[in-house]
């Protein structure tokens, strides 16, 4: 059995997809993106005719693209395996939707509502990193997240906001911090997950140890 678990409310799709997965009495297995090559492999496979079954849940794995790819080729068998498969995705383009409803026994989509749009204040929480003043952009930060907007957006904003602040740096010093502060947010989302914790407080304390 297959079923997937679609869209930006990751709160919700993930509450839908592990209520599925309460409802069986199996072994629950759990592979992301932080997960290797060799344990997505081993979830794939299958437990065989005289394992047990087990529930394997695929947490966003297409943000590792080796992953993403050795998922996809073993797509048309997982529907046929004893074991149940679950996959989480936030963000699938027309065509992986239509793959996942060739191959899939049950679709779920769980968007955020359009009104969640980024709201232009959170880029002032860029001039603050760059600037290195960490109270302003703490405080900042919790005022954006009073106002509606989600840390997934929050994160992207900083991101980008360090990424230009690298190709504009103009001497050594200025260089070295946006790339360290670049590499930290790029890994960000991924120690998160791999930790366990909201990227809401993962973002948090990156404010409050890294800047």
């Amino acid at each position: 059995m297959l079923q997937a678990f679609l869209g930006t409310d990751r709160k919700k799709a993930l509450a839908a997809l592990n209520a599925a997965v309460s409802k069986t009495t199996t072994s629950v297995i759990r592979v992301s993106d932080a997960s290797s090559l060799d344990d997505l492999r081993a979830a794939l496979a299958g437990g065989g005719m005289f394992a047990e079954k087990r529930a394997v849940v695929l947490d966003r794995v297409s943000d590792n693209e080796e992953m993403w790819g050795m998922l996809l080729h073993a797509l048309p068998t997982l529907k046929e395996q004893l074991d149940h498969y679950y996959i989480y995705e936030e963000k699938a383009d027309a065509a992986t939707k239509k793959l996942f409803q060739k191959n899939a026994d049950k679709i779920e989509t769980f968007d955020a509502p359009k009104s969640a749009k980024l709201r232009p204040t959170v880029f002032a929480l860029v001039n603050h990193m760059q600037a290195g003043d960490k109270k302003k952009l703490w405080i900042a930060y919790q005022q954006e997240l009073l106002n509606g907007n989600a840390a997934e957006m929050i994160h992207g904003t900083l991101f980008w906001g360090m990424k230009q602040a690298l190709l504009t740096a103009r001497d050594a010093r200025s260089v070295e911090r946006s790339r360290r502060l670049v590499a930290e947010l790029t890994e960000l989302p991924h120690v998160s997950r791999r930790r366990g914790e909201e990227l809401e407080y993962a973002l948090e304390r990156f404010i409050l140890t890294s800047i």
